[in-house]
Order: structure tokens, then sequence, then C-alpha cells
């Protein structure tokens, strides 16, 4: 399973969402690994975005179908990373 760094703000709608019903986030979270995603950390944060989350998925395509499925909602934007661990890099480099 490859790493993908999930970087999301809320829009006004999403922020209007998650203030009525703050259960919604795990909701959400179990929505998207019904899509094949693994979450293995997520992180409500502060400065230019809200959360971020740290999932496993086998490909691009189903990492692309989560994040088109996400921001069609139009309640978050999201930014989408493929993330290497350090160790991954090294051995790439050698």
């Amino acid at each position: 399973m490859a790493t993908y760094i999930l970087l999301s703000t809320l829009t006004d709608e999403g922020a209007k969402t998650l203030k009525k019903n703050p259960e919604r986030i795990k909701e959400v979270n179990r929505e998207v690994e019904a899509l094949g995603v693994k979450i293995t950390a997520q992180y409500a944060v502060l400065g230019p975005y809200d959360f971020v989350n740290v999932v496993e998925a086998p490909d691009n395509k189903t990492i692309a179908r989560v994040s088109t499925e996400l921001s069609s909602r139009g309640s978050i934007r999201v930014t989408t990373l493929a993330a290497l661990s350090v160790d991954e890099l090294v051995s790439a480099l050698k």
C-alpha cells in the first residue's frame, strides 16, 4: 500500500456542517475507508489547512477517486500528496 498525505481546508459550508455535527468527521472517515483507503493518522491543525490525514491506498487511481469524491461535496478542498518514508527514499537513491 502506498502512503498519501491529504491536506484539507473546510469551505464555509463545511465549517457550518462541522459545527452542527462534529461526528461528521468520523462518518466521512468510514465513507473513505469503504472506498478502499486506510486512515493511519488524522489531525486537526492550525494554519492554512484545517486537517492533515495520513492514509494508505493501493494505488493512485484509488486515492484520486477519494480526493475527487471528497472535493465534489463542496464542504472541503483537498490537496493530495504522495509520500515516501525516509527509508524508502534512501533505498531508492542507492
